[in-house]
């Protein structure tokens, strides 16, 4: 199961090393609810080379408007704690996986 992202440890994983991927999410979101298996999938095969996390923004709200998330989903990947890249909306997971290997 994808890394459950949250105030109180999102700084953790930004600055442990690894290039994080975080889906920002809810669960009424009927495309959020499309791109979750894929973030499963990574989440998996990236064990070990990056982290890969889901950030629900009615629960962390605060991590929604500090990364200003307006749409959702919103993947944003981060890169020694910066924001490397941001997609809005549905993508597959062959884009997702692009995106990932693009920065570790």
């Amino acid at each position: 199961m994808a890394h459950i992202l949250t105030k109180s440890n999102f700084d953790d994983y930004l600055n442990g090393g690894k290039v994080v991927l975080a889906d920002f999410w809810a669960d009424w979101c009927g495309p959020c609810r499309m791109v979750g298996p894929a973030i499963e999938d990574l989440h998996n095969e990236y064990d070990g080379k990056a982290i890969v996390g889901k950030v629900n923004v009615d629960e962390e709200n605060e991590l929604a408007m500090r990364y200003q998330v307006m749409t959702i989903p919103t993947i944003i990947i981060f890169k020694d704690g910066q924001i490397a890249e941001r997609v809005v909306g549905v993508r597959s997971k062959r884009d997702f996986a692009e995106l990932l290997e693009k920065y570790i």
